[in-house]
């Protein structure tokens, strides 16, 4: 199995569930289209990350994810420098935000395919200046959309969370789980200290 990101959280949470794979890079970078809402924006990009991969590795299944933050409508990024991510992260202080999170299983030669978006509403606790700085200052917020880590020191900025965890962090992990289990790729086992068993897609 391939996983179509970099990004070292979804490396870690995949890992977790014991299923090997490799990493591929898609080389997609997508950006909203005018009007276009979240939900369908982070599923296009999902998919089309997934896509590009698969159409490289068309006997692998690829597993593809997007995850973006929604406030007041409005999607937030990965911030462009530091003055970016101290102004998101004022923005989200002592509010509710919400995260998307789509997820993409794709083989190309079975033709098959599975997607679905995960959201998780999360509220921020009132932050003062100097911390919305201080936080800034880690670099913690340069690679993540929002500007926050949830699962690193940004956690710190957290009043409480609805909804999956790991949604937050990256891959909505009961989703990926089911999905991979729909494809036949693992199955849950009594033996050895695995969770579940790869099966390699066998049907």
């Amino acid at each position: 199995m391939i996983l179509a990101s970099e990004s070292p959280r979804r490396r870690e949470l995949l890992a977790a569930v014991g299923v090997p794979f490799r990493v591929v890079r898609s080389g997609v970078d997508e950006i909203p289209r005018p009007g276009e809402a979240p939900s369908r924006f982070v599923r296009r990009a999902a998919l089309d990350k997934g896509e590009a991969v698969a159409s490289l590795h068309p006997s692998s299944f690829v597993l593809s994810a997007d995850t973006i933050v929604v406030a007041d409508g409005r999607i937030l990024g990965k911030p462009r420098d530091r003055a970016e991510a101290r102004r998101m992260l004022s923005r989200l202080a002592g509010r509710d935000h919400r995260v998307y999170t789509a997820v993409c299983l794709l083989c190309a030669k079975r033709a098959y395919r599975d997607i679905g978006v995960d959201v998780t509403r999360v509220r921020f606790r009132p932050l003062s200046t100097v911390e919305v700085a201080a936080y800034a200052r880690t670099g913690e917020c340069d690679d993540k959309a929002g500007a926050y880590a949830a699962q690193g020191a940004g956690m710190l900025l957290i009043d409480r969370v609805t909804g999956s965890f790991s949604n937050v962090v990256g891959l909505p992990m009961t989703r990926v789980v089911a999905m991979l289990a729909r494809a036949g790729l693992i199955r849950a086992t009594r033996s050895g200290r695995a969770w579940y068993a790869f099966t390699g897609g066998a049907r």
